[in-house]
Formats: C-alpha cells, structure tokens, sequence
C-alpha cells in the first residue's frame, strides 16, 4: 500500500481527545513486532527494530510548522506505521514534544509488547495517556491473533503492564480487538478478563475490525462485544463500534444501580439502552449522590462510589 511519507497527519476531531494531531515515527514503511490479522496497513514480517526513522529535530520541526497552521491541538498522539516504541529516540523525543507542546496533551498507541522494558516503562511514564493493546492473553491465540515476533513472551508483557500500572500516574488505557473465533472464545475472555483486573488500567476501550484487514478474518457483532463488556464486571469498558443499535428500555432506579454494579456505563451506553425516562431516573440518583459522572481518560462514565 503507498504511504504518505509525513511525519504528522490531521488535526482531526477524537471523541475522546479533542483535537488530534497525530505523529507517525515510521511513515515510509510498515515496522512492526507484530502482524496482526486484522492490521490495516498491508502483511509485513515482523521486525525488533527500526531501520528507518526520522531524527528528533525533523519531527520536532513538523509539530511545530502543525502549531503554527492550526489554531488549536489539544493532543499529539504518538504513533508509527508499525510499533512507535520500536522508535531508538523515543524518550528524547517525548522530552521534546513537552517543551513545545504547550497546553496539548501527549498520547501514545502502543501494542504493548516492550511494556516490559524497564527503559520504555520510564519513557511513557512522561506520557500523559498511555494507551496499549491486549487482544489475547493465551500464547496460542496471541501467537495466532496478532503473529507476533518470536522473542515476545505475552506472560512478559502482562507482568509489563502490571509494573507500569505501579509506576505511570497519569492515563493508562487498555486496548482489546475482537476478531470472530480467535480470541471471542469464552476461555479467552475469560483469561483476559483476569489478566486487566492485575493489570488495573483506567479504561479498557473493546472493539472490532471496522477496516479492511491485512488478512481475512472477519468481527464479531455488536452483540458479541455487548456480552463481553458486561462480563468484564467492575471494569471501566468503553465499547467502540461504528453505528451501533439502540436498545433502549426502561429501568427504574433499583434497576440502574443493579447495572452500574456491574460495571460503569458510558455516555453512549446510556443513550442507545435508556429510555428518557430512565435517563431522567439516572439523574435523580446523581442529585441524590448514590451515583456520579466521572471522566476516565476523555470518556465519561456513570457508576456507583
């Protein structure tokens, strides 16, 4: 597939960040640990290192010339086609970017395989919201589900997350991709739902293939992804899916604190399962202070205190 060769891209619009200016640490080629099947850019063996890369000053000088285009950027988001911290400047850039960023947040989007790097761990401690990947926590399906270069151990990962957690105090967000008949399977979610407990990020945002894929997998429904967020019990989960359907019912507030019990719900979850009614019910229960809006790295959640 052709690339842009920029080493920045939008601003553009994000629900959950504001205005978004994205940076790309690899934009020539794909560079990546992992090849995963559901990946949008096209099939590539895996790589542990970058081969090709821009110098600190050059990205530096396209954020810059991006500030000085566009009035407001609330966040940069740090990315790569491929893995940004296979990146071997990555902590002086990031060091860089905090000088120059002014009222802008940072964002990485990682897949989380050198989590367990204590160096990379003390780089996206100076992050503001750390996002990664764990799609799988089986090596079986992990191996399957994201092809991932043999030197990754996802047991080291999990443990990766779970140190960082200790050491990051800002944003940490988790991200899981559901793909039909890989990693949808009951055990598998199962394993995951154990796993994001240790690991105790901020948010677990859920979802599926939504783009042509490098491979031919297919999703999961939204149905699936549903089912999966109500198991994930005492989890922040925020599902992501392009048109979902409503659903919406009645609930009375016995009802509703029954659900929030089970796990916070977004903004979004309330409008596509309550009625008016409900939402108005809802609000009684915020005033009286048995339940409270919190915002959880840009995603705002209802749940009990």
């Amino acid at each position: 597939m052709p690339y842009s060769n920029s080493l920045t891209f939008g601003p553009i619009p994000s629900r959950r960040f504001g205005i978004s200016l994205g940076i790309d640490l690899s934009p020539a080629t794909k560079q990546c640990n992992f090849d995963c099947l559901y990946c949008e850019l096209e099939a590539a063996a895996t790589v542990t290192t970058m081969e090709t890369f821009p110098k600190v000053s050059e990205v530096v000088r396209a954020v810059q010339d991006a500030f000085a285009k566009h009035e407001k950027i609330d966040v940069l988001t740090i990315t790569a086609n491929g893995e940004p911290t296979l990146y071997p400047h990555l902590d002086r850039l990031v060091d860089e970017l905090d000088k120059i960023k002014g009222n802008a947040k940072t964002l990485i989007l990682s897949n989380g395989a050198n989590i367990y790097d204590k160096s990379i761990q003390q780089t996206l401690t100076k992050i503001d919201t750390v996002k990664l990947s764990l799609d799988c926590v089986s090596l079986s399906c992990f191996k399957k589900l994201d092809r991932i270069d043999s030197t990754i151990d996802v047991e080291q990962i999990v443990e990766g997350m779970i140190e960082f957690r200790a050491l990051h105090k800002k944003a940490f967000v988790l991200e899981v991709l559901f793909v039909k008949t890989l990693n949808d399977k009951p055990k598998e979610i199962e394993l995951l739902y154990e796993a994001i407990k240790k690991i105790n990020p901020d948010r677990v945002d859920i979802g599926t293939i939504d783009r042509p894929p490098a491979y031919k997998v297919k999703p999961v429904t939204y149905e699936t992804l549903s089912s999966i967020a109500n198991s994930f019990e005492g989890i922040n989960v925020n599902i992501a899916y392009k048109n979902r359907p409503k659903a919406v019912q009645n609930f009375d507030e016995d009802e509703i604190i029954s659900l929030l019990q089970r796990r916070p719900l977004t903004l979004e979850d309330i409008d596509n399962l309550f009625t008016q009614k409900s939402q108005i019910s809802l609000q009684s229960l915020v005033n009286s202070g048995k339940v409270k809006l919190v915002d959880s790295s840009g995603v705002k959640f209802y749940k009990i205190l």
